[in-house]
């Protein structure tokens, strides 16, 4: 027998044995009994589905999973019973627990009333595409709502924000914030948004009066918009000055223009030649 042929034998009892000696391993950890660690856990109740804010809680939408005990849910519930027929204040995706702060009262009822929050209230204002930014105002973004009236004269109509801030309840007939987090844009002709009751008032009269725009803001932005608001004389330099009204004794009114005063006339000075002590010199009498 050659070198070559006793190190391919020594080479293929090696690879024999060691294979015999896994095998033996891999059984004897077969055999071994398995030893199982019991967690206490206890029941909580989590979305089965995808739901939007508005949903109305039904036994198909959620279902029980066992959840660590030792870190329990916050203000979550145990049983499927305790979330029956309530409303979804936010959206939730699928395996997420549900809690007393996304739900509704039992007697709130579901839609578009549970999720108005205590104090506020929802305005719905017409819109179209542009107004709406292109479609990216949709539930949850926030933006700043913009009227423009229009004068008498052509140089009296003036644009200015009016309120700031204002959350976006829904978009057309959609309250799911799911499209807003997906970056797609909502096709919608009315935008609803969530203002106090005095905001209501300045968008509803803004609205009657001139046209509204909506600009869409950052949502980490929480600084309020404070503008002087621009007329159409401003936009190609300074505004012109405002016209004075004078009331005759006939009870009519006549519009008399500003006119600017005119420059002070330039003085003329003279020299006048003097003699003093046998002197002479000069003086200049203004």
């Amino acid at each position: 027998m050659n070198r070559s042929t006793r190190t391919f034998v020594v080479v293929l009892i090696a690879v024999g044995v060691a294979a015999l000696a896994s095998f033996g391993v891999f059984r004897a950890i077969q055999r071994m009994p398995v030893r199982e660690v019991e967690v206490r856990s206890l029941h909580q109740v989590v979305a089965a589905r995808e739901l939007a804010m508005g949903s109305l809680i039904t036994k198909d939408d959620v279902k029980l999973v066992a959840w660590p005990a030792s870190s329990p849910v916050d203000k979550g519930f145990t049983t499927i019973e305790a979330v029956m027929n309530r409303g979804l204040i936010q959206g939730v995706v699928t395996n997420e627990p549900l809690t007393e702060g996304k739900l509704a009262s039992l007697e709130a009822g579901g839609g578009l009333p549970p999720t108005i929050t205590e104090g506020m209230r929802a305005l719905s204002v017409k819109v179209n595409e542009v107004i709406g930014v292109a479609g990216y105002v949709v539930p949850g973004t926030r933006v700043d709502v913009i009227v423009t009236l229009r004068g008498s004269g052509s140089s009296d109509s003036m644009t200015r924000v009016v309120v700031s801030n204002v959350q976006v309840l829904t978009a057309g007939t959609r309250m799911d914030a799911a499209q807003a987090r997906d970056g797609k844009p909502i096709s919608a002709a009315v935008v609803t948004l969530l203002v106090t009751p005095p905001d209501a008032e300045r968008i509803a009269l803004a609205a009657n009066e001139g046209s509204i725009m909506l600009t869409l803001r950052n949502p980490l932005d929480k600084e309020l918009t404070q503008t002087q608001g621009i007329r159409t004389a401003s936009l190609m330099g300074a505004p012109a000055p405002a016209p004075v009204v004078k009331s005759s004794g006939t009870g009519r009114r006549a519009v008399v223009p500003v006119v600017a005063p005119p420059p002070p006339a330039e003085t003329k000075s003279r020299t006048v030649e003097t003699f003093r002590a046998g002197k002479r010199g000069e003086e200049v009498i203004r």
